[in-house]
């Protein structure tokens, strides 16, 4: 499992509804992309849910690098630099993928929180703690699904966590998910990934 984002804010005054037609108008042609697990086409609004700017930022789950690099390198991703310009790219490697108790259900609400690895922490204990964590956290009503993934260049762990309705505010940085587009979603592998 391959964790995917790209962030990218906009003007402080820039319209929102803009990317709200986007989405509506192309969030379907994933749907049944292949190699990807989902994608959640995630907003943040100013002065909404404690947003101090207005962001597009898509988070996605891959199954397979061909799926991830397909899109890259392909007419999904040219799309987004053609009208915003090249994001940088964020990518993580996956560590663990739990269903909640609303994985039934269409997400509306995520939230996003890095947390660095200290250098003079054992990265494997690290890893361990936060997997243990992940798995109680999914357990939380509510939660349609939890995902810890890392970054070994930055040692940065990243808890992404899609709601049923409602973010709490504690978890970290809150989006609206406009669209999720699931096609392979029985193909992330569940649980600890190695």
């Amino acid at each position: 499992m391959h964790a995917m984002q790209y962030r990218i804010t906009l003007p402080a005054d820039y319209d929102m509804k803009i990317i709200r037609h986007r989405i509506e108008s192309r969030g379907h042609l994933l749907d049944e992309f292949p190699g990807l697990g989902l994608k959640a086409y995630l907003i943040r609004e100013r002065d909404t849910d404690e947003s101090p700017v207005n962001q597009y930022a898509p988070f996605y789950l891959w199954n397979t690098g061909r799926g991830m690099n397909s899109f890259l390198w392909g007419p999904g991703f040219q799309g987004i630099i053609d009208d915003f310009g090249r994001p940088e790219v964020e990518h993580w490697t996956g560590l663990a993928f739990e269903p909640g108790p609303a994985a039934a259900t269409v997400p509306r609400a995520a939230t996003r929180r890095a947390e660095p690895i200290a250098p003079g922490d054992d990265p494997a204990a690290v890893i361990d703690r936060a997997l243990t964590a992940v798995r109680e956290y999914a357990a939380t009503p509510g939660v349609h699904s939890a995902t810890l993934a890392v970054d070994p260049r930055h040692w940065e762990l990243l808890h992404f966590t899609l709601w049923e309705h409602t973010a709490p505010a504690a978890a970290g940085d809150r989006y609206q998910v406009l669209h999720l587009s699931a096609p392979e979603p029985t193909a992330i592998e569940t649980g600890r990934q190695w």
